[in-house]
């Protein structure tokens, strides 16, 4: 079986790009094959600045031979669809078979295709492939019309076995696949031939190429911390960099140079943010004083002088870039400690939305439902509030301005500077979050107020004036911001009616619509870890389900209940009991809920669930209280013997009328005690 080897080589390759680029290549490729008959054992893909390869091993030599039957018309159809069915199947009439069937004789053809050679099939799939590629911008050049994301200018393309090696023969606007390429740009020793995929990673290194995208932020990451450790620093861990210069070099060279002693008072966040952004550099800390003191950069090729013009020209490049930032920030400062109320005055003049207002009457709406939510999450009300007019001060800020990224933690800075306390600075810092779905979540008193009074003034704002998302669609990231209040109360276990809260935010607001939309982002958070759907609705028919603590507990308690037997056992005695109950009443037109009495009891099974049912209320009615969810669950779970008794042994259509309503009354007894922690109704199975 033959292994395929396939190169694009072009100009550089957004680094962005190139992961998707990889797999996009993988997947077009071989479904191509495989549609065509073409299976395989393996494939991998890699991706460079400068390349996209595809390996494919264990690739069939020859697709198989395909035998299609085709039913056609009756012998005695007319002509023309007889000729019909001749041209659709490729054959004439003496190639066709006649067979006897219930109608009458019919046709029938007996199509072979014979199958193709592999180098046929992989020159159709590529170049299809490459014309046909799904990047997100591409770009022509020169004469031809092929689109690519940067000039293509060669392809690899080779078949090789254990007899040897063939090209596989095909052009895309004018260039022709060969089996040869190039190494780095500058340290290559020019074009090379290759036969096979070892051959090929083998003299790429050779060249100063290493393939894998993955070895290649291994290695930074290795020589980057070796560098930092030598002189008792540490590298702060920043995977998304790596993973974007990873694709930024073909033959990485870390070099640490040193921040300029006048930039070393900045915050370690403008820092680092700033040589992120703009150099893609790494930032290196002292951990003794957490002060960032040097930097890592990559370059892309070894020099003679060990990197020394390189690292030059990036710390001037630098220097630049943070005497900007100083600036910035030394003028924030004297603002912060002056007069910070002048930023917040100073947002009367920017617009939040056009129909919800300015943000100046936005923080006066969040103030206020933070003053509400405080005493709900054990924080005082009056620093609750005025944390909330603080706390997006730093949105006029120069700094703020420049790094927009660095908003809400520039606010604790300023805050701290114009000495205020450590709870409003921290709220400053804290309110966005959680942002995500993996963000930490704020569990300072305040901070929880004010993020919870921010999210909730951003939903109930959209939802007042009719701004919901659709679909895939939403502009506002409200599912995001229902994701935050979910996540805020549940990890702080706060017991709180949403409901009343949504009445104090933004006016005209549809609460119910909206805490439907919340329970929605719910079911998707709680699906994720492991509860299924009709157990979350079965907990939502519930009354409080406005409470989102008390909702997560009803529905775990009940999800760990039903994966015990008892459990399972008992929702299909409850579902029995139901299914008796409801249908007598609906046939006898009453409803069977005024009490069971013993003494009409004759069965000993009978007798034992009345007493089962008594024992179940007198444990379930005090643990519902005390909203302990589990033990209520764990009571009833005792009522699966006596209800699997009692269906055995009686039959409760009795002829005597007076023992059929009571033994009815008795499964009301069943279903009222099954259904007072959840809607058991609700529940599959």
């Amino acid at each position: 079986m033959p292994d395929l080897l396939l190169e694009l080589f072009s100009e550089e390759i957004p680094a962005r790009m190139q992961t998707r680029a990889a797999n996009d290549l993988k997947k077009l490729v071989t479904d191509g094959l495989v549609k065509s008959g073409l299976t395989y054992a393996s494939a991998e893909a890699f991706s460079t600045p400068r390349r996209l390869t595809l390996v494919v091993d264990g690739l069939l030599a020859e697709s198989p031979m395909i035998v299609e039957e085709r039913k056609g018309p009756r012998v005695d159809a007319p002509e023309k669809a007889i000729e019909g069915f001749l041209r659709g199947a490729g054959l004439t009439r003496d190639q066709l078979d006649v067979r006897d069937e219930k109608k009458g004789q019919v046709y029938f053809a007996r199509i072979e295709k014979t199958g193709r050679a592999a180098p046929v099939i992989a020159a159709e799939v590529i170049t299809d492939t490459i014309r046909n590629f799904p990047w997100p911008k591409a770009m022509r050049w020169g004469t031809g019309e092929l689109r690519w994301v940067r000039p293509l200018h060669s392809i690899l393309c080779v078949l090789s076995d254990e007899a040897g090696s063939e090209v596989v023969p095909f052009d895309v606007d004018g260039i022709a696949a060969n089996n040869t390429t190039e190494g780095h740009r500058f340290m290559g020793t020019g074009r090379f031939s290759v036969t096979d995929f070892d051959d090929y990673a083998t003299k790429l290194r050779q060249n100063h190429v290493i393939l894998r995208a993955t070895d290649r932020a291994d290695h930074i990451w290795a020589d980057a911390t070796n560098q930092a450790f030598a002189q008792g620093l540490e590298v702060v861990d920043d995977k998304g960099l790596l993973a974007e210069v990873a694709g930024l070099v073909e033959w990485p060279v870390v070099l640490m140079g040193a921040i300029d002693d006048d930039f070393l008072d900045l915050p370690p966040e403008v820092l680092q943010t700033s040589m992120k952004e703009h150099q893609k550099f790494f930032s290196v800390k002292n951990p003794k004083t957490g002060r960032i003191e040097k930097f890592i950069t990559v370059a892309n090729r070894d020099t003679k002088d060990n990197g020394a013009t390189i690292l030059a020209g990036n710390q001037k490049v630098l220097s630049a870039r943070l005497a900007d930032a100083k600036f910035f920030w030394e003028n924030d400062l004297r603002v912060a400690k002056s007069d910070i109320g002048s930023w917040v005055k100073s947002l009367e003049n920017v617009t939040f939305h056009n129909k919800l207002g300015t943000q100046s009457a936005r923080i006066d709406r969040i103030a206020g439902l933070a003053r509400e939510i405080a005493p709900m999450v054990g924080a005082d009300a009056e620093v609750a509030e005025n944390a909330a007019r603080v706390a997006k001060a730093d949105l006029s800020s120069e700094m703020v301005y420049e790094f927009p990224e660095l908003q809400g933690l520039m606010g604790r800075y300023y805050a701290t500077a114009a000495g205020m306390s450590d709870d409003i600075a921290l709220a400053a810092q804290e309110h966005y979050s959680p942002l995500g779905p993996s963000d930490d979540v704020p569990s300072n008193p305040v901070s929880v107020a004010v993020a919870l009074a921010d999210k909730i003034d951003t939903l109930t704002g959209f939802w007042a004036i009719d701004e919901k998302p659709t679909g895939s669609k939403d502009p506002f990231a409200l599912r995001r911001a229902a994701l935050g209040v979910i996540r805020l109360t549940l990890d702080n276990d706060l017991s709180m009616n949403l409901k009343s809260v949504f009445a104090s935010g933004y006016e005209n607001a549809n609460a119910e619509d909206l805490l439907s939309f919340f329970h929605d982002r719910l079911k998707t958070y709680l699906r994720d870890q492991g509860i299924r759907h009709d157990v979350i609705d079965a907990c939502l028919a519930m009354a409080n389900n406005d409470d989102l603590s008390l909702l997560v507990k009803r529905a775990t308690a009940l999800a760990d209940f039903l994966k015990a037997d008892d459990g399972e056992n008992l929702l299909q005695g409850y579902k029995r009991a139901n299914n008796i109950l409801t249908q007598a009443e609906t046939k006898d037109g009453v409803s069977y809920e005024y009490g069971a009495d013993i003494k009409f009891a004759e069965d000993d099974a009978e007798k034992a669930l009345f007493a089962a049912l008594d024992t179940a209320d007198a444990a379930i009615k005090p643990a519902l209280v005390a909203d302990d969810f589990a033990a209520a669950m764990s009571a009833m779970a005792a009522l699966r013997a006596p209800i699997d008794g009692f269906f055995e042994a009686v039959q409760v259509n009795s002829d005597n009328e007076i023992v059929r309503r009571n033994r009815l009354n008795l499964l009301h007894r069943i279903r009222a005690i099954c259904t007072s922690t959840a809607d058991l109704s609700r529940v599959e199975g």
